[in-house]
């Protein structure tokens, strides 16, 4: 089918057919259905017609070849135009093979294989009968109380833009028509999801819009322009507005000035939730708001399908909009090959053989290494040897609650837990077990056993965290510690006098007072995934030496967030010469810093960073200054490093970060050996959002740092010499 053939089509369209185009219904309203008729809670009281479900566009939440075979089949038995469904759903971090969450995706700072990642996602979703992905989820995150960081690969702009094109092109790969095991992506949620205030789930944004543009949007526009067919609006307020019916967000900002021309689509119903907002007095104001805004499908509540005829009769809107929005639709189907081929990729029996491939969890185990960052390791404890006798101590140690939230259709029994790879690695006399806590309960035969473990052994290694359910969607929290239970199992373990290792298992950063104090070493594991268990002890025993760097600063406590490192400075900062010294922008109970900043991240070996040059201490807007350093490994065994290059603007029209991610690079060094890392910085790496939102850099004096991570750093200066002050 070409394009003007999908023009024809649309004129063949009568006006209630095409407003089901704009409707997306769960599976359950579908003939064909493993879930036919079960429609329960908010979805029963949905005023749905047969025609909207004989119409609809897409399905929502189903995956399985079987399964959306039969659905497809049967729509189209009774499709009068003969216009198949999209299948739509959230595989976010792996369908059934499942990665590690995407904030610990962001800490292997790896775009390599976070995109082998979604390759692999897309290959086992595509052929289970999937065509778009709500992902990836590109919000930045500073508040680690919001539950949904666990989504996001973590507080920097630059890093997240770098991710967010990763993930796109994984799933999409090169051709979406002739490549049925690629799938569409869908960036969400435009925008600035991750602002809510306080870490509160579906609370408001209230940002400047030069803010917004500066950090918020450049991961949004990568996504877009790595060729995203698809944007999610955000449930938020965006400048008092509710994204969903933001005109001048999604209309004006996304497809005016950005050309983006692809499906949008709301989030569970947030169209009628603009009349809780406070913006439309009833379903069809709503309508009417989000339809003007250029909303293309509205999921899971029936306001189009309600009211925009009816609109569209008194005159309130034009038809236009509702032909542009199923034109979008449609063409997105025919990227999709639908019309030729409409269960794609879906096959009952490559669905067998593709589905959890070995090679897929071997993917799965490399990343989820990758993505384990050592916080802490005196004396180096780690690595272990296996002749050390092991007591495995915490709630995590026999738990397969590896996978976090947005799982896909992973499975918590085919997860490979702690205690699973630890007997496959070590003498069967070298390891104990003992649960001593559940998540939140502890009683004292628990820590009587616990204790008794740890008598037994050399090393104790605890496996503490949160539970899946403590993160993601709705999972917003104001006290970020390990639950009490877990805090007064290691305080009490670690009396024993043995050295402890803790594995940590979240989905946020934490504050980790009770656990830093009495763990010798420290290894944030996130929630590593399906093969999370094996990483592990490929860690734990120096198979693998740790090479990850946090994406998301670890606060000193809760009451310092939001906390991130491209802060911008005050009048009166730390040590300021010309304040008295309590009269500056300080804690009186807390350092300013986070106990683990944003780049951090230890290996088992050490590195040296010395002999950091600039080939020139002037930029002009068509030079090149090329900053070098020398990186050596000081330790006894090979190790990865990620060395990391920052700027800060001293003075510019509008206030500057102290400091902002540049440029990074991956090396790999033996014992001894060194290597001179070599940037270059260019004019266009200054800019940024003026008073007027023109982008562009100005004159003046610049820091440039490197260094392993964004507080130990090594730092020099240049100056930007431009005509006239500023350039764009």
């Amino acid at each position: 089918m070409t394009t003007s053939t999908v023009n024809h089509l649309l004129k063949q369209m009568t006006i209630k057919e095409k407003i089901a185009q704009l409707l997306q219904l769960a599976g359950p309203f579908f003939k064909g259905s493993d879930q036919q008729g079960q429609i329960t809670g908010p979805m029963a009281e949905m005023p749905i017609e047969e025609e909207h479900i004989l119409n609809s566009s897409s399905v929502l939440g189903v995956s399985g070849a079987k399964e959306v075979i039969s659905i497809q089949q049967k729509h189209l038995e009774e499709n009068r135009l003969g216009i198949p469904l999209l299948f739509m759903a959230d595989i976010v971090h792996g369908y059934k093979t499942i990665f590690p969450v995407p904030l610990a995706i962001g800490c292997s700072w790896d775009l390599e294989l976070a995109k082998k990642s979604t390759e692999i996602a897309a290959k086992e979703a595509a052929v289970s009968g999937v065509h778009v992905t709500f992902a990836p989820m590109v919000d930045l995150v500073r508040d680690p109380r919001w539950g949904r960081v666990m989504e996001s690969t973590g507080e920097d702009p630059h890093l997240n833009s770098l991710f967010a094109k990763a993930f796109v092109e994984g799933f999409q790969k090169e051709n979406l028509t002739s490549d049925t095991e690629s799938v569409a992506a869908c960036v969400k949620h435009f925008a600035a999801y991750g602002a809510a205030q306080a870490g509160r789930d579906y609370n408001t944004v209230d940002l400047s819009e030069r803010q917004l543009r500066e950090s918020y949007l450049p991961a949004y526009k990568a996504a877009l322009d790595a060729g995203c067919e698809m944007v999610m609006t955000a449930f938020n307020t965006v400048d008092g507005i509710p994204a969903t019916g933001n005109k001048e967000l999604m209309r004006d900002l996304l497809r005016e000035e950005w050309g983006f021309d692809g499906v949008l689509i709301s989030d569970w119903g947030a169209v009628k939730e603009l009349i809780a907002h406070g913006v439309a007095e009833d379903e069809k104001e709503a309508a009417k708001k989000a339809i003007l805004a250029g909303l293309d499908i509205e999921m899971m509540t029936a306001c189009y399908a309600q009211y925009l005829e009816e609109l569209v009769e008194q005159g309130e809107i034009d038809i236009k909009l509702i032909d542009e929005a199923v034109l979008r639709i449609l063409t997105l189907k025919e990227k999709l090959d639908l019309f030729n081929n409409p269960c794609r990729g879906a096959s009952i029996e490559a669905e067998k053989a593709i589905v959890g491939h070995a090679d897929h969890r071997k993917a799965s185990r490399d990343l989820a290494a990758k993505s384990t960052v050592l916080l802490k390791n005196n004396h180096q404890t780690l690595p272990l040897s296996r002749n050390q006798k092991i007591a495995l101590i915490g709630p995590f140690g026999d738990s397969n609650d590896l996978l976090g939230p947005w799982a896909g259709v992973g499975v918590k029994d085919e997860a490979v837990t702690m205690i699973k790879a630890l007997k496959d690695h070590l003498p069967e006399n070298n390891l104990i077990f003992s649960e001593g806590s559940s998540i939140e309960k502890i009683t004292q035969s628990q820590l009587d056993e616990a204790l008794q473990a740890a008598s037994q052994a050399d090393v104790v290694v605890l496996a503490l965290g949160e539970s899946s359910s403590m993160s993601g969607e709705a999972n917003s929290r104001t006290n970020i510690q390990l639950p009490q239970a877990q805090l007064e199992l290691i305080k009490t373990v670690a009396k024993e006098g043995k050295p402890v290792v803790t594995v940590l298992f979240n989905g946020r950063p934490l504050d980790l007072h009770g656990v830093v104090e009495h763990s010798d070493a420290l290894l944030e594991a996130w929630f590593p995934g399906t093969e999370g268990g094996n990483a592990l002890v490929d860690l734990l025993y120096g198979k693998v030496s740790p090479s990850a760097k946090l994406s998301m600063s670890f606060p000193y406590n809760v009451g310092q967030v939001p906390v991130y490192y491209n802060h911008f400075n005050t009048g009166r900062p730390k040590g300021a010469p010309d304040a008295q010294e309590h009269y500056v922008s300080d804690y009186m109970d807390s350092p300013n810093d986070p106990l683990f900043p944003f780049g951090f991240g230890l290996s088992y070996t050490s590195f040296a960073y010395d002999q950091f040059e600039l080939s020139t201490d002037e930029l002009t807007a068509d030079s090149v200054i090329e900053a070098s350093i020398r990186v050596k490994n000081t330790g006894s065994c090979s190790g990865e490093e990620i060395v990391q290059l920052y700027i800060r603007d001293f003075s510019g029209e509008i206030v500057r970060p102290v400091k902002e991610l540049k440029d990074f690079c991956r090396i790999s060094l033996e014992p001894g050996e060194s290597e001179i890392i070599r940037f270059s910085i260019k004019e266009e790496q200054l800019r940024y959002h003026h008073k007027d939102l023109s982008f562009t850099s100005d004159a003046g004096k610049f820091e440039v740092f490197a260094g392993p991570n964004s507080q130990d750093t090594h730092s020099l200066f240049f100056t930007l010499k431009m005509k006239g002050g500023h350039t764009s």
